[in-house]
């Protein structure tokens, strides 16, 4: 079994799905399936069962993904050995961002990092939090930038600066000329949130605890990204929570809604980056955080 087939197995594993698999691969679903049949055939049996609209795995297959992640993690050792004799400020350089966070910040980090580091392109890839993890263990992707804390074996996780939630609502709300809002006082509104698995819809339900109480969202709404709320909330439909580096520009740009602070205590989110231990290019983690720290987000504290 090569190395590339390993992948293709683990990404099928995560994924649980073909198309999607063989995209995070950047390969056809033709190919991922073909090498899949491959493996099963010289193993002698099946690694997956295929249903209409599921992908599940064996018993074996649960054996032969875990062992070849540990093959992959080695294998990415080895590159990073290899690396390391290099200039580790030149080469690309493969960051992970969390979709709550890239649009926002990486018009501001390219230029800044471009400062720093002139010869160290970025291969970018936007995602959740719970896939960009694996995609770095794995060794895809070098650093990400994440919500935290987190913590696990094998990774540093450092903070890089804080930024604190707002209340956004449309111009003509009955709070729009408030300093400020209360969080108990969102319970019971038409609030839109991001859909489950996002992240910062959980930092939101955290930083509003009257949010988890029954029927308290039984008026909210969803929606699929911080600026399709933007919208949202523009065209009357409810009221958000948003980072002041999605909330704060809209104060100038944008007149049909109106953006509030939280009264007292702050909610807010810290922001840092994750890489692996055995990374061998320490000097490049650096430089994406004195780039970051030099970005001025709005809003945002920086973490010295």
């Amino acid at each position: 079994m090569t190395l590339t087939e390993m992948r293709y197995i683990v990404a099928l594993a995560r994924d649980r799905h073909f198309g999607k698999a063989a995209e995070s691969c950047h390969v056809s679903q033709p190919t991922l399936s073909v090498a899949l049949k491959k493996v099963e055939g010289q193993l002698g049996a099946a690694l997956f069962e295929r249903a209409a609209s599921d992908v599940r795995i064996t018993a074996l297959g649960e054996r032969i993904v875990a062992q070849a992640r540990r093959v992959l993690e080695e294998a990415v050792r080895l590159e990073e050995i290899a690396s390391a004799a290099g200039d580790p400020m030149t080469g690309p350089l493969r960051v992970g961002v969390i979709y709550t966070i890239a649009p926002y910040l990486l018009p501001k980090l390219v230029p800044a990092l471009y400062q720093y580091a002139p010869a160290m392109p970025l291969f970018l890839k936007e995602d959740f939090t719970a896939n960009l993890i694996p995609a770095l263990k794995a060794g895809e992707l070098d650093v990400i930038v994440i919500a935290l804390p987190f913590a696990e074996p094998g990774l540093v996780a450092q903070a890089v600066y804080d930024e604190p939630f707002r209340v956004v609502v449309p111009a003509n709300h009955s709070w729009a000329d408030r300093p400020d809002v209360k969080a108990d006082e969102l319970d019971g509104q038409n609030l839109l949130l991001l859909g489950q698995g996002n992240c910062f819809r959980d930092q939101v339900l955290e930083s509003c605890p009257r949010l988890a109480a029954p029927d308290a969202l039984a008026h909210s709404l969803e929606g699929g990204s911080l600026e399709t709320i933007r919208y949202m909330v523009a065209s009357g439909a409810g009221l958000a929570v948003m980072p002041s580096t999605a909330a704060d520009p809209l104060i100038d740009n944008e007149p049909m809604v109106k953006v509030l602070p939280f009264s007292g205590k702050q909610p807010s989110r810290t922001v840092g980056l994750v890489w692996r231990v055995t990374f061998p290019r320490p000097q490049a983690i650096d430089a994406v955080r004195a780039a970051l720290l030099s970005c001025r987000l709005p809003g945002a504290t920086a973490r010295q």
